[in-house]
């Protein structure tokens, strides 16, 4: 019998490493892309995987933090080079990093969680809520055949669309939606106070796309409410959902039990699984919310 402590997605292969920062800007208000310098995990990482990062030299804070890593950065040759991690600026640790230089140092450890599974659909549907977008940059190149992920790289399963429905309380909260354009993806947005696109939430919008679609599936991260509203509408729709959850970690190993989340087996009895190793992305309908 195996043991309950396994996962096959342990941190076993993972890179440690104190990476070179190359960039630090700013996408939207209170919300920053830092880019560093490590081919190791640029070549392992797999859409919807995260790192932690720790302030190279500093004890204060001790604790990483977890980011999902929202592009892999190829070389003028087409090799896996950098990563950019998206953060937003609220605590210690963030608004220490918001002042990190190009040449600085970071402590990174990973790619770590499961990250997403290619699943064959012909339209990928993308909720994010907050900064919520930061797993669907890599997820959307690789649906879109625009870039191979991983070491092997994984084989690619390409869909006939992608669409983003991004929600924020305002427009000066959104980043990143012209990445998205860029690469062809259809981008729809809700606001709270209707600055930007559709007045109101997210889900609404989401309810919209599931009513003009056929042969979808869903992909979504952001904060708890948000998701496990959205899995409901998908649930509803008989749309099959996966959700990234960012739920709170220390180490992200699997070690600390900090980051457990309630989650459903086969038979309907829950579980507690630990996000950093089991997920960070679970089945939606999985979930005990």
């Amino acid at each position: 019998m195996s043991s309950p402590l396994h996962a096959k997605f342990y941190a076993d292969q993972a890179i440690q490493s104190t990476v070179e920062v190359t960039e630090n800007v700013a996408m939207a208000r209170d919300t920053h892309r830092v880019r560093f310098r490590c081919p190791e995990i640029a070549a392992r990482a797999l859409p919807g995987q995260f790192v932690m990062l720790r302030l190279a030299g500093y004890n204060d804070p001790l604790i990483g933090r977890p980011l999902a890593v929202y592009d892999v950065i190829q070389s003028p040759s087409g090799e896996p080079e950098s990563v950019d991690v998206i953060y937003l600026v609220k605590g210690k640790l963030t608004k220490r990093l918001e002042k990190i230089q190009p040449g600085q140092w970071l402590d990174v450890w990973g790619p770590l969680g499961n990250g997403f599974a290619p699943v064959a659909t012909k339209h990928l549907v993308m909720v994010a809520g907050g900064i919520g977008q930061t797993p669907f940059i890599c997820l959307a190149k690789e649906h879109l055949g625009l870039q191979r992920f991983g070491k092997p790289s994984r084989e690619p399963i390409r869909c006939d669309k992608i669409t983003l429905c991004y929600g924020g309380r305002s427009a000066d909260l959104l980043a990143g939606i012209r990445d998205f354009e860029r690469l062809g993806v259809e981008v729809r947005i809700a606001t709270d106070d209707g600055s930007l696109g559709y007045h109101g939430l997210v889900t609404d919008v989401l309810s919209q796309v599931l009513a003009e679609s056929d042969a979808c599936q869903v992909v979504c991260c952001g904060p708890e409410p948000m998701m496990e509203a959205v899995a409901h509408v998908a649930s509803a729709a008989k749309v099959p959902c996966r959700v990234s959850l960012e739920t709170p970690m220390a180490c992200g190993i699997g070690i600390c039990f900090t980051c457990v989340a309630k989650v459903r087996d086969a038979s309907g009895e829950w579980d507690y699984k630990r996000t950093c190793v089991e997920g960070p992305v679970f089945d939606a309908a999985l979930i005990d919310w």
